[in-house]
């Protein structure tokens, strides 16, 4: 029978506690939300739904094609110069999503012949673009800047480090400090996803590279996401012009994808405006998480501390912690649920979404909902 083998491994997952379902939400949902990455409340304020609006009535419903045909819009070029000067960069290029961000990046920058260093810690979206590239991908330890110096040192050629700036799954930064004083020696490139950076660390959140003073490098380029701080929908590569120059005519995934819509370049632009007007709400979502980790661990519960406003929770095994997550639904407190093959070291986890704009009574809710359905 055609495509007999996905029964198989249907029951493999079934087995294994690893069945994964789509649950449509409601838009007036009553559940407390810290399973989202929307980490400054941005979604639904009325400044950013507006913005998508006006671009909607402005420009129509869709980009109407590839960004070099008729997909760039005056309102595309607008929000790349203003996400690259908030940033810190000489440059930026708008993509549909961060995932074909990542793609765009990695494969453009590793030709036949380069060498990737990845950690191993890195998002799906990375290891997909180093799985494309034509270069040769060496994978080291969860970040591990003595291992990326070692690999950088077995090649002669160009060379790229790559690497997440906070890991989805525990919440923990990236030694981004180290990794350049690696790529420095050997001449090469560092290449960071600033997904979960953005909007959260840095002076007003600006972004992991700002903090660590890599913004506007001539050897440092970035990817992030306009889905998550920003509240929105997109991807963006900033750097410095050369190198957005070279994706626009070589990587695939902005050549040949249509172009973002208007509405999502809208509130992502009205998003990004909002948080250079109001610089305390990076503050907030730290502080968030930082009373969410004190809270669990004092409850006794096993909480990774937070770099950014990824609050993870280890739990005893996938079938655990998919119950323990539905407890939390049926409690009224929406978290997300990490299991295999989503976490690199087969963990299982509740992940929280420390969100900036939580008042005290709601998270002093979600811990206490935690606690009462743990396994």
């Amino acid at each position: 029978m055609a495509f007999g083998w996905i029964d198989e491994q249907a029951e493999l997952r079934r087995r294994a506690g690893l069945v994964r379902t789509l649950r449509p939400r409601p838009a007036d949902s009553p559940l407390l939300d810290l399973a989202s990455n929307d980490y400054l409340g941005l979604t639904r304020h009325p400044e950013v739904v507006e913005g998508a609006a006006a671009a909607a009535r402005t420009w129509g419903g869709g980009a109407t094609g590839s960004r070099l045909v008729t997909g760039t819009t005056e309102l595309h070029t607008t929000l790349e110069r203003e996400l690259a000067e908030f940033c810190g960069f000489e440059a930026a290029l708008v993509l549909s999503s961060g995932y074909a961000a990542n793609l765009a990046a990695v494969t453009a920058l590793a030709p036949h012949g380069s060498l990737i260093v990845s950690d191993a810690g890195n998002h799906a979206s990375l290891i997909d673009g180093c799985r494309l590239a034509r270069g040769t991908t060496q994978v080291i330890g969860h970040a591990d800047p003595e291992g990326a110096r070692k690999a950088l040192g077995t090649h002669d050629g160009p060379a790229v480090v790559v690497s997440d700036t906070v890991f989805s799954v525990d919440g923990d930064a990236a030694p981004l400090a180290g990794y350049a004083r690696a790529c420095r020696e050997h001449g090469a490139g560092l290449l960071v996803d600033d997904a979960h950076g953005l909007g959260v660390l840095g002076e007003g959140g600006r972004g992991a590279p700002h903090a660590a003073g890599l913004a506007g490098a001539d050897d440092v380029v970035t990817t992030l996401t306009l889905s998550k701080s920003l509240g929105s929908q997109g991807g963006a590569v900033l750097g410095p012009a050369r190198v957005i120059d070279h994706l626009v005519n070589a990587a695939r995934t902005f050549i040949f994808d249509t172009g973002l819509a208007p509405a999502a370049a809208g509130s992502a632009l009205a998003a990004l405006r909002l948080l250079r007007r109001e610089p305390e709400r990076a503050a907030r979502a730290r502080a968030v998480a930082a009373e969410l980790h004190a809270r669990l661990t004092a409850a006794g519960l096993e909480a990774v501390p937070p770099d950014a406003a990824v609050v993870s929770v280890r739990a005893p095994s996938p079938e655990q912690a998919v119950r323990w997550a539905a407890d939390c639904r049926s409690a009224g407190l929406a978290v997300g649920c990490f299991r295999p093959p989503s976490v690199p070291d087969g963990i299982s986890r509740l992940r929280l979404t420390a969100r900036g704009d939580l008042s005290e009574a709601q998270i002093e809710q979600a811990v206490r909902v935690i606690d009462a359905t743990r396994p």
